[in-house]
Parts: C-alpha cells; sequence; structure tokens
C-alpha cells in the first residue's frame, strides 16, 4: 500500500524527536510535552493517517503502512537521525520504525503500549473493539474516559476530558476502527529484542490495558532499556501529566546523547 503524506507541525531546534500520538488523537495531544522540550530539541509532530488534517489513505491500514508514513516524514524534513516518542499505537508504532529503518533511529520512547498480552487481557481489548462495531463508538466514550483519566482529573478537568472525547468523535469512525483493530492485534514480543536502539518505556501505574505488568515485560526484552512507572496515573499521560512526560523523556533523551 502507498504511504500517506501526514499532516505535521515543526517547532524549535536542535537534535530531532518525531512525535506518534494513539488512536483518536490528533498531534495537538503533545502541545503540553512539547513546550518542555522544543528550547533543546526539533520536534515534529503529525496527524496519522485519517486523523486531524491527514489523508485517510486506503484501507485497510497495517502496523507496517503507519511506520512507513514516518518514514515519508522524515524524508520530507532530509532529517538524517532521529528520537521516536509515540503514545499508545504511537508506542507500537516507534519501535517497529527503529527495527525496519535503524540508520535513521537515535532512540524510542514507547509511552503507555502493550505487549505480551495474555489470552485474558487480549479478550478485554477485544471486547471493547467489538462493541464499538456493535454499539458505535459514542456508546463506549464512558468506558474510554475511565480507561484513560483518574477520577480526580475527570472531576476537576471535564473541559480537557471533553476535548479529547471530542477528538475521537471528530476521527472517521472507519479509521478509528481500523487503528483500534492494529492496536488490538499487535504483538511485539516475537520482535521487540531485536529493537537495539536506547529505549524509555514509561506508562501509568493505573494503566489497565498498557499495565505495569506488560510494561515491565516489554523493558526486559528490549536489550537496551529503561523503566518509569508514573505514580497513580491511567492511560492518557499525555493530557493528565505532560509536565511529568517531558520531564522523563528529557532526562533520558540527554542521557542517551548529551547537548
Amino acid at each position: 500500500m502507498a504511504s500517506v503524506n501526514c499532516n505535521y507541525s515543526v517547532t524549535g531546534t536542535g537534535p530531532c524527536i518525531i512525535f506518534v500520538h494513539g488512536i483518536g488523537a490528533s498531534k495537538s495531544t503533545w502541545n503540553s510535552v512539547i513546550k518542555h522540550l522544543e528550547s533543546d530539541f526539533t520536534c515534529v509532530s503529525y496527524d496519522l493517517r485519517g486523523h486531524g488534517d491527514s489523508p485517510t489513505g486506503e484501507f485497510p491500514y497495517s502496523l507496517e503502512d503507519l511506520v512507513n508514513d514516518v518514514e515519508v516524514i522524515r524524508r520530507q524534513l532530509n532529517i538524517k537521525k532521529m528520537h521516536i516518542v509515540g503514545h499508545s499505537l504511537g508506542g507500537m508504532i516507534g519501535p517497529l520504525y527503529a527495527l525496519n529503518y535503524p540508520k535513521q533511529t537515535l532512540s524510542v520512547s514507547l509511552l503507555s503500549t502493550a505487549a505480551f498480552r495474555t489470552e485474558d487481557d487480549k479478550s478485554k481489548v477485544n471486547a471493547v473493539l467489538k462493541s464499538m462495531h456493535e454499539k458505535g463508538i459514542e456508546r463506549i466514550l464512558g468506558t474510554l474516559t475511565n480507561r484513560w483519566f483518574t477520577d480526580d482529573f475527570i472531576e476537576q478537568n471535564s473541559i480537557a476530558v471533553e476535548s479529547r472525547l471530542q477528538q475521537v468523535l471528530d476521527t472517521n469512525p472507519e479509521v478509528f476502527l481500523e487503528v483500534f483493530r492494529i492496536y488490538a492485534e499487535t504483538e511485539m514480543s516475537p520482535w521487540l529484542n531485536l529493537v537495539t536502539k536506547p529505549c524509555l518505556v514509561l506508562t501509568g501505574e493505573n494503566d489497565g490495558g498498557c499495565s505495569p505488568r506488560l510494561n515491565k515485560l516489554i523493558a526486559e526484552e528490549l536489550p537496551n532499556s529503561e523503566l518509569c512507572i508514573l505514580k497513580d496515573y491511567k492511560h492518557s499521560l499525555l493530557i493528565e501529566a505532560p509536565d511529568q512526560v517531558a520531564q522523563q523523556v528529557y532526562k533520558f533523551l540527554l542521557s542517551k546523547n548529551p547537548i
């Protein structure tokens, strides 16, 4: 399948980071993280195919297609080497990019992602996908809200929560279900040990789908990794804890590539 020319933004100066968002989000999801990094890094954020202002492309999608979209951006911007920071589905795109394009990759940060799912883990994520197909995406927004945010954040930051949910509703339902399928079906465990670039593995303590249990296994499988668990948080770390995410990513990148 042909790659897609995705919509992207560039800010800052220094070594390049490309930020890869998750399902039903957009490049703006990274804004609060990027503001802490753009003084020392060139920050590239983009809309996944079918999200935000990026073209939809042709169905079906594959994880390889999403990886190739990243490579198109790298070539368009004439970036020689870059760090990749991916959240959720983006945390699957990043390491596969590093595996397929090792010469262009400096490091990978895998945020709130999953591998080594048990049969029970798989049944739960597939149940969500089935429910969306049968009932519609809007009907499961309450489930997503509780999976993504802590109770305190939901209570105190209703505008931010509603804004994130609106991103989901603004995404073409066919696109949303397609990328959710990729997220549900992808199992990185067979090839993670081949990703030799430095990796940061980070998730929230109370992230049910991308749990510390799974992320510990990811970190153990990667030959060159660091593990960080953010206390109390759930899945939407970029919205609920952008300062802490940026701090951990910044510290990791500087330890590998001092500026």
